[in-house]
């Protein structure tokens, strides 16, 4: 979902002509000092090429070294950290430049999926050098059906090398049966979560009992299937919170709260705080029309994968 409201424009490594773009992570503000979380309407993968740091996808924090590759997804919350000499390719693409035939069993699609990998051996040598090839001819080719054509191929070969290093391991113990109607649920929230929190809502979307689809969700993430509600709404609290000046109540009233006291109990009883504390700990001052501008501190939980 992309929210309403002003939010804080930087200058990012946006999609080129052809919808794919590549550029080095110095190139961008994206690691500026002091940079804050902001979310792009597109895809980004970053290969560290250079030095140590942290990146943060969806407050989770990323340990990042040369081989280390992420994937942030359309609409997540992101924050390059700014520690000296860190430094990576990065790759940006509309999220309809390519079609599913191209890229089959690659999770392309805005919701969550994994986000780090620590290349090695070959993958890391043929990720490297089919990411050092995009580069080139992104730069070399700037027009033409046929150019435009090879670079959606090149980042094709690419995701499809990725999905090669990711096992199915959220799907390990579960049924067939469940882990389709686990993904069904997950398409039906991202587009619902704003309008309904109520488990029967989805499960009679996807022609299932609350209790078939509260097993599927256990099978798939240990989370009953009202957890996993909950933890979609309130993510995109916090990352309405922390990358627009929306208010607190406007934030409420988007993901289907009518009063704001409602909005706030949610909040806290997800998050251990109340949404303007969750603010002042990601250093957000807001001002007297409800704005707010970000400052240094960004509170993370560590990412699984670290």
């Amino acid at each position: 979902m992309v929210a309403s409201g002003r939010t804080r424009a930087r200058s990012a490594p946006a999609p080129l002509w052809a919808g794919v773009g590549t550029s080095t992570l110095s190139e961008t503000d994206l690691a500026a000092g002091d940079p804050a979380p902001r979310r792009l309407p597109y895809h980004l993968l970053a290969l560290t090429t250079a030095g140590h740091g942290t990146v943060e996808i969806d407050f989770a924090a990323h340990a990042c070294r040369p081989g280390t590759l992420l994937w942030v997804r359309p609409g997540q919350a992101v924050r390059f950290g700014a520690e000296p000499g860190l430094d990576a390719t990065l790759i940006t693409w509309n999220r309809d430049v390519l079609s599913a035939a191209e890229i089959t069993g690659v999770p392309v699609d805005d919701l969550p999926g994994p986000a780090r990998w620590q290349l090695a051996g070959e993958d890391e040598d043929a990720v490297i050098t089919e990411v050092a090839q995009l580069g080139v001819d992104c730069a070399r080719h700037t027009s033409g059906p046929v150019a435009a054509g090879l670079l959606r191929h090149q980042l094709a070969v690419v995701l499809l090398r990725i999905a090669l290093l990711t096992g199915d391991g959220d799907a390990a113990g579960a049924s067939t049966s469940e882990a389709r109607t686990f993904a069904r649920f997950r398409r039906d929230l991202e587009a619902g979560h704003p309008r309904s929190r109520r488990v029967e809502d989805y499960a009679a979307r996807i022609g299932c009992s609350v209790r078939t689809l509260t097993r599927a969700s256990l099978a798939i993430t240990g989370r009953t299937a009202k957890q996993v509600v909950d933890d979609r709404v309130a993510l995109e609290a916090r990352r309405l919170l922390a990358c627009t000046d929306l208010s607190v109540a406007e934030i409420g009233r988007q993901l289907g709260f009518g009063e704001p006291t409602n909005f706030g109990r949610f909040f806290h009883r997800e998050v251990g705080l109340s949404p303007g504390a969750f603010r002042a700990e990601l250093g957000v001052r807001t001002g007297a029309e409800g704005g707010a501008e970000l400052g240094r501190r960004v509170p993370v939980q560590r990412g699984a994968a670290d």
